[in-house]
């Protein structure tokens, strides 16, 4: 063969692959995407509901995040370093990222250090309004070595540390006056994100209506291939899979468990699963005296019968789970069994906690105290399944002699009651974990107050040790074992009746090509994904 034949076979291969890997995607085309419900306020540091958080994703940048297998990945940083001793963290940070534009502004500013330290400083005030702070309170301080050098001393060392900083960062210039964030500042912030994501704010209208978001064409990972993102909103979820059906909407982050097997009847689009490191659950406020006592909560637990809910309302797509945290990772312990369904059991435990007498409506009394607690439940999940979902959870608990009253709420009602002042006996809620599985701010007494997540101020100073006894150990084998202990304990105290797992999927039609949804990052690979022109709306 000639060095002409050569020539030519290796143009034919480099054509056919670039048509196969890169030509064949062509840029421009909108996608559509739809939510129950609004983002409450995409700013990073203080979002906490998912919808807000996978808009945080296109919008904002961090300084490393997880690839599809586990691997930590660069975002805004190129390289680190982990010192010997694992106490201090460097970050190289890239030189080539840039702000999105400030509105009114042609230019656009660099990213530098001064932004990762800002971020940190606003997040770890104590008078911030975040529920990130037990999450990073192992760093002890971050300073800026030079224009793109982070350096971060932690506490202790910590193994496996990199991932931990995975937190989104703001731009400095736009807080140079801000030492924290409690969400009622008059920031542009709040009115227009301004990150270095791979998609742009362009606007919002109203409180319930569409995000626009624009590809950033300055994105230091590669030009995303859609040109335009749009969340549309929806106020009633019987309605979103019918949308997209129908063509209205592109894709469906989260498809309700009814509507699986018509979108698998439809060949026009593909169901994707994925995991959110999640569980649902009942939480208790113990500052209540009668749900203080834990044979109420216990017998709150034996009265219900998860398993049936869990088939009923979710088509049995999840698990029923036992104890505090995700299942399916290293830290659940398989050993504690979930609680089983038994009436004769909640009646029994019920009657030992000296409720013995009845109302006329059939609730159960003892002295001045009755068996009747107000439930409040954010109206941003007012839907047919979680209507379902309570109103089984008050006919379980009428039978057994405990009645639930429920309040609806607006979500940011609903967070400062439940948060805040404490004003509720009982919620209906979702945590979402990070890869460490930490689980100090939810149980641990240091984090009962305003604005923390241990919500309803369980106290146990067995499981407050344990805690720190896994911020302090460097042994992976050793934190196992504490988190299967914590697990016994948790189970056995019942600061929340755990209820269960879901198998999560998306919806989208087949003209979006190339989706990949990361297990707990939504839109992680979104740059990647394309429409071909053909289809292109």
């Amino acid at each position: 063969m000639n060095f002409k034949q050569k020539l030519i076979i290796f143009l034919l291969v480099f054509i056919l692959t670039g048509y196969i890997f890169g030509f064949a995607q062509e840029k421009g085309g909108t996608l559509i995407y739809g939510e129950y419900g609004a983002p409450i306020r995409l700013v990073p540091i203080l979002a906490n509901d998912s919808i807000s958080i996978r808009l945080i994703e296109l919008i904002y940048g961090s300084l490393v995040y997880y690839g599809s297998n586990g691997e930590i990945m660069g975002d805004l940083t190129e390289r680190w370093e982990v010192s010997k001793d694992l106490k201090t963290v460097t970050f190289y940070l890239r030189k080539n990222v840039f702000w999105h534009s400030v509105p009114g502004e042609m230019k656009s500013r660099p990213f530098t250090a001064n932004d990762v330290v800002k971020t940190f400083n606003i997040m770890m005030h104590p008078k911030t309004l975040t529920s990130l702070q037990s999450r990073y309170n192992f760093i002890r301080t971050a300073w800026k070595k030079d224009t793109h050098t982070v350096v971060f001393k932690l506490k202790k060392p910590i193994l496996n540390v990199l991932g931990r900083f995975s937190f989104k960062i703001l731009p400095s210039f736009l807080l140079e006056d801000i030492s924290y964030l409690k969400g009622d500042e008059d920031l542009i912030l709040y009115k227009h994100p301004i990150g270095t994501g791979p998609y742009m704010f362009v606007s919002q209208e109203g409180s319930f209506f569409e995000v626009a978001l624009q590809a950033n064409q300055r994105y230091h990972l590669g030009v995303p291939f859609i040109e335009k993102i749009i969340m549309r909103p929806f106020a009633d979820q019987n309605i979103i899979t019918q949308t997209l059906l129908y063509g209205g909407i592109d894709l469906e982050t989260r498809v309700p468990p009814r509507d699986i097997s018509e979108i698998q009847g439809d060949l026009q689009f593909e169901l994707a699963p994925y995991s959110t490191l999640s569980y649902s659950f009942f939480g208790y406020n113990i500052r209540n005296p009668v749900l203080a006592i834990r044979d109420v909560r216990s017998a709150i637990s034996y009265a219900i019968n998860r398993p049936e809910m869990l088939g009923s309302f979710f088509e049995g797509k999840g698990q029923v789970i036992s104890g505090p945290f995700a299942p399916g990772s290293w830290a659940y312990n398989l050993d504690v069994e979930p609680v089983s369904f038994s009436p004769a059991m909640a009646n029994r435990l019920l009657n030992r906690a000296g409720f013995t007498e009845r109302t006329k409506d059939g609730t159960r009394v003892r002295g001045s105290y009755s068996l009747e607690f107000e439930m409040v439940v954010p109206i941003s999940k007012e839907n047919e399944t979680t209507k379902r979902v309570i109103l089984a959870f008050q006919n379980y608990l009428k039978a057994v002699g405990i009645k639930i009253n429920i309040k609806w709420l607006e979500w940011k009602t609903w967070t400062e009651a439940v948060f805040v002042i404490h004003d509720f006996d009982i919620i209906y809620a979702d945590w979402l974990f990070d890869d460490s599985f930490d689980i100090s701010s939810l149980f641990h007494s240091r984090e009962i107050g305003p604005g923390k997540n241990n919500f309803g101020a369980y106290k146990n100073p067995e499981v407050d040790a344990l805690l720190d006894e896994t911020r302090a150990t460097l042994d992976i084998e050793k934190k196992r074992t504490i988190y299967k202990k914590l697990h016994e304990i948790l189970a056995k105290d019942v600061p929340y009746t755990y209820l269960w797992t879901l198998t999560n999927y998306a919806a989208y039609n087949r003209r979006l090509r190339r989706v990949e949804i990361h297990p707990t990052r939504f839109f992680t690979y979104v740059k990647d994904w394309y429409i071909p022109a053909e289809e292109q709306k």
